[in-house]
């Protein structure tokens, strides 16, 4: 399949070519890069659509919540992709992959599309082509897309850098557990939801949520979200409680948003981090590859020797890379 009939069946929402397309910018390989470049850059920019981040701690009810979440978004009538990105072995480098499975009623709902991606060695709680994928999503015509992290911790807040909300799902517990989460990702947090409010926990939920509201008030609020706002709710995936409003608390931010210019300014900020941090990884790939890697390692040696001052080394590597050597 050639580049332009690759985008012209992505376009019309095909969903094999979505599929063909992920795996394509997902791919190592330097020819399958060039490809990938290419189609992305034919793309035309979808700023109507929304991306939403999710993360939790583990066994909140991720899955259950995207699931009923989902269906529920596909009933109004939207289109939604999930990009659920799972852990990777550090042995193996292997992932189970199976988000499919945990979501099986929205798999098989014909107005979703769950794509699940390994992590590998990437940190931030999103695979390293995450954000290319999700543009995918949306150029095959899903106008809401959810970015499912790896799981609540330090790094999870690059997910933030490529969506335009976040959702923090927590369970009922204790002050145990708002001191473990860590407040980096509350920061980021435009909604802290309290999952599983149902049966016995209802009444610890609804404890939960109001110590995180009084935690998000003594966050300073951001000048970019109207009144209200960060805010904690409680829901119910398994029960489908309060999902609605979470929904409606979403439109609610996002509208504002968008009307103050402030979704654009934010997207314009993200793909010119991603710029840098393309940047970055280029330079890294290059220092691994001759000569740059045997002039590294001769310069490590001289460092290691008392010869050179590491920032000085470092100096000289890069000049020598950039073709900027003193004259």
């Amino acid at each position: 399949m050639t580049g332009t009939d690759l985008l012209q069946r992505l376009a019309s929402g095909d969903r094999r070519a979505l599929a063909r397309a992920i795996t394509l910018v997902e791919s190592g390989r330097a020819d399958h890069r060039a490809e990938a470049e290419a189609l992305l850059d034919a793309l035309p920019p979808k700023p109507d659509t929304l991306r939403i981040g999710l993360s939790g701690t583990p066994g909140v009810g991720k899955s259950t919540f995207i699931e009923t979440f989902g269906l529920m978004l596909t009933g109004l009538g939207h289109k939604v992709a999930v990009l659920a990105v799972d852990p990777s072995s550090s042995r193996s480098g292997g992932s189970i992959l199976g988000d499919k499975t945990r979501m099986e009623r929205l798999a098989r709902d014909p107005n979703a599309y769950i794509r699940p991606s390994p992590a590998q060695t990437q940190l931030g709680g999103v695979a390293r082509r995450t954000r290319e994928a999700m543009v995918l999503c949306e150029a095959a015509g899903f106008d809401i897309v959810l970015v499912e992290t790896v799981g609540v911790g330090q790094s999870e807040t690059e997910v933030a850098w490529m969506t335009d909300l976040f959702l923090l799902l927590l369970a009922p517990a204790g002050g145990d557990e708002l001191q473990g989460v860590k407040r980096g990702i509350m920061e980021i947090a435009d909604l802290v939801l309290v999952n599983k409010a149902d049966g016995d926990l209802a009444a610890q939920a609804t404890r939960t949520c109001a110590d995180y509201a009084g935690a998000l008030r003594l966050l300073r609020r951001r000048p970019q979200d109207p009144d209200g706002f960060p805010k904690a709710m409680t829901v119910s995936a398994l029960e489908s409680t309060g999902v609605a409003e979470a929904w409606e608390q979403i439109r609610t931010l996002s509208g504002w948003r968008r009307e103050a210019g402030i979704l654009e300014g934010r997207r314009a900020e993200q793909a010119r981090h991603w710029f840098e941090e393309e940047v970055r990884r280029a330079l890294l790939s290059r220092l691994d590859r001759e000569p740059a890697k045997g002039l590294m390692r001769q310069l490590a040696e001289r460092v290691g020797a008392g010869d050179l001052s590491p920032a000085g080394a470092a100096s000289d590597l890069l000049d020598a890379l950039l073709g900027n050597r003193p004259g």
